[in-house]
């Protein structure tokens, strides 16, 4: 399903847009461009999330944890 968006633009640019008609296909840079700026405010907010719930987390890690891991991964190859 599909519904229609309107922008109003200044007349200068629609000439210009119509004398490049045959070149570039507006609708679809449009649709593009909106379809890219909300993935990127998407990905911001998910970031955002992802840091919040990150800053919520204790910052230390469990004394030993890290030579434990490293013994680990040196037996495990």
């Amino acid at each position: 399903m599909s519904s229609v968006f309107s922008v109003k633009i200044r007349k200068e640019l629609k000439e210009k847009m119509e004398k490049y008609k045959d070149k570039v296909d507006w609708a679809s840079e449009v649709r593009s461009f909106i379809e890219a700026k909300i993935n990127d405010i998407e990905a911001e907010e998910n970031i955002k999330k992802v840091l919040e719930k990150l800053s919520k987390m204790p910052h230390e890690s469990p004394k030993g944890s890290a030579v434990l891991s490293i013994r680990e991964n040196r037996d495990s190859n």
